[in-house]
């Protein structure tokens, strides 16, 4: 059985991480994917990749026009779609006395402006009874080290879900906001973890992790397959942690 026939998705960050893992899946399971990323050539071959008709679209979240576009792009080719899964981000750990304007901007202007007028733009093209999934991260709910303002860009996303939740109350529009723990994917290396470092890296994670490890992209993407599908059809408004019980440690 195929849980999202006839559905169609669009995945912001869906190039690489946890946002592919989710695209292949939904692909699989019968949706109509639209993949974004920041590079076209990444984009397009992911999309590729992951095959079933999938698209990719090239584009920053932190720009206000791409989000028009894509908009438009799906109005165009599908007239409304079914789910919208604002997955971008990007993460630059830093103490905060080290957090620069740059750093700041940088985070916000992705991880929350992204966010919100993502849903803003794409929100009026979503079918009635649809579904939004806002990936956030356990680092919004737990204190880590030098995670202060990735921390803050994140829970905001968290306190739009659940306004969200209520707003689209009419429409039957679910909310719901994923947040992982450490998780196996290419961005251990945009935090300076080296290939040589990692297995050190991971060794210590899985130490802090009830379950003894780290996650792995597919696991995400099973968890947003559930709040996509009609599995989740009661469920609105929260905040499910996929993180090996990390949160609890």
């Amino acid at each position: 059985m195929q849980h999202l026939k006839n559905k169609v998705a669009v995945i912001t960050g869906g190039n690489s991480g946890i946002g592919k893992a989710t695209a292949q899946l939904f692909a699989e399971e019968g949706a109509q994917v639209i993949i974004t990323g920041r590079r076209r050539d990444i984009v397009e071959h992911v999309a590729g990749e992951i095959g079933h008709g999938a698209i990719g679209i090239a584009g920053d979240v932190a720009d206000l026009e791409h989000h028009q576009k894509l908009a438009d792009l799906v109005k165009r080719r599908f007239g409304e779609f079914d789910i919208y899964m604002a997955n971008a981000g990007v993460i630059n750990l830093k103490a905060s006395g080290s957090v620069t304007l740059e750093d700041y901007d940088r985070h916000f202007a992705t991880n929350t402006r992204g966010v919100f007028f993502g849903v803003q733009a794409m929100a009026p093209l979503l079918r009635d009874g649809g579904n939004i999934i806002i990936t956030s991260s356990l680092a919004a709910t737990k204190v880590l080290p030098d995670h202060a303002v990735y921390s803050g860009s994140k829970a905001a996303v968290a306190a739009f879900a659940r306004s969200w939740a209520i707003e689209f109350k009419p429409r039957k529009i679910r909310v719901n906001v994923l947040s992982p723990g450490p998780v196996e994917t290419a961005i251990l290396g945009k935090l300076g973890v080296s290939e040589a470092d990692r297995p050190a890296f991971e060794g210590q994670m899985a130490s802090l992790i009830p379950a003894g490890r780290m996650g792995r992209p597919e696991e995400l993407a099973r968890a947003a397959l559930f709040l996509a599908s009609d599995a989740g059809s009661f469920v609105n408004g929260i905040e499910l942690h996929v993180d090996g019980g990390m949160t609890l440690a």
